[in-house]
């Protein structure tokens, strides 16, 4: 049985978005990969009869029902408050705190707290001598908390996805080639991106280069590579939740390649995709302006990554097994 996690800020932003856009509840639940229920109980929970639901107040809500206890027994417990404000003035990390303490006093249960629940108890300090110090004791020195699920864009759940759980079967047996992952290569500070294509049968690659991520400019670019692709080879395209694909069904009828989307969070669901990103990571590194690497470039890496003999083909490189499924489907 797997284990509930609480729904992050980010998730309730996707759940306000989706509620402005008149999704229902069962497709923002679908979107997230969450319950249905979750999604109920949580706007009803942050609604009332002349509100409607807000993000930003319902994460509120939530990190005061769960902080608001463990806080005042930091409060209210004379000694633990002491212990945490010694430490931190000694420049200890408020994880370090939380994790020493059963340690320094093994039979005290009173003694006990987490991390989380320190960073609240200085955050919520009245502005005065006391909070100016210990906030100058955490590492990074901030004056306010940091939202911790910051939602950098917002997005809306991607309209009329087909859910990878419709697949045809061949396609996780490997039985028939031309069946295709997505994905896309963050650059530097997640302002640039490079495309990535890979076949499940041959693992043959292509690194598509991008002007923009925007959801058109993917699309375009997409369609443009899979061009020199034959017609045979190019089935099927299993992507992840990315915003890049909200035009699947534009590229889908440009190039009668039909887009399944995995669930959300589930990158082994793209494991084939997932083992080339790491590959092609040893020629670009994390922090690689994508905007400054030329076509020729990466087309380059693209040709030495398929000359490469891998295991999982008996040490033939993609080229050689992308090239004998090319005669067949010719021949066909």
């Amino acid at each position: 049985m797997s284990r509930y996690h609480r729904l992050t800020s980010a998730e309730r932003e996707e759940i306000s978005l989706g509620l402005a856009a008149g999704f229902s509840q069962r497709n923002i639940a679908l979107s997230l990969g969450r319950n249905p229920g979750t999604i109920s109980r949580e706007i009803k929970r942050n609604s009332g009869k002349e509100s409607v639901y807000r993000a930003v107040q319902a994460q509120a809500g939530s990190e005061r029902r769960q902080h608001g206890k463990a806080i005042r027994k930091l409060e209210a417990c004379t000694p633990l408050r002491e212990a945490v404000i010694r430490h931190l003035r000694q420049r200890w990390s408020p994880e370090q705190i939380a994790k020493r303490l059963p340690i320094l006093y093994p039979d005290d249960m009173n003694m006990r707290v987490s991390h989380e629940t320190i960073y609240q108890y200085v955050y919520v300090l009245p502005r005065g001598q006391l909070r100016r110090e210990l906030t100058r004791c955490l590492r990074h020195h901030h004056t306010h908390r940091r939202a911790k699920n910051k939602v950098r864009q917002k997005s809306r759940p991607i309209q009329d996805f087909i859910s990878i759980e419709e697949r045809p079967a061949e396609v996780a047996e490997r039985t028939v080639p031309g069946h295709w992952e997505g994905d896309l290569l963050a650059g530097r500070s997640n302002r640039s991106a490079l495309g990535i294509l890979v076949e499940r049968t041959a693992r043959m690659t292509l690194l598509v280069p991008l002007k923009n991520k925007d959801a058109m400019s993917v699309r375009n670019a997409f369609a443009r590579e899979f061009k020199t692709i034959p017609e045979g080879l190019k089935h099927t395209l299993t992507y992840d939740n990315g915003q890049e694909m909200a035009q699947h069904k534009l590229f889908t009828k440009s190039t009668r390649i039909q887009v399944y989307f995995a669930h959300p969070h589930s990158p082994w669901e793209r494991g084939t995709n997932e083992n080339t990103n790491s590959l092609v990571r040893q020629f670009f590194p994390k922090g690689t302006d994508f905007s400054k690497v030329s076509r020729r470039t990466i087309k380059k890496v693209q040709n030495m990554l398929n000359d490469r003999p891998r295991k999982s083909l008996g040490f033939y490189t993609p080229h050689e097994v992308f090239s004998k499924l090319v005669r067949v489907a010719l021949e066909n």
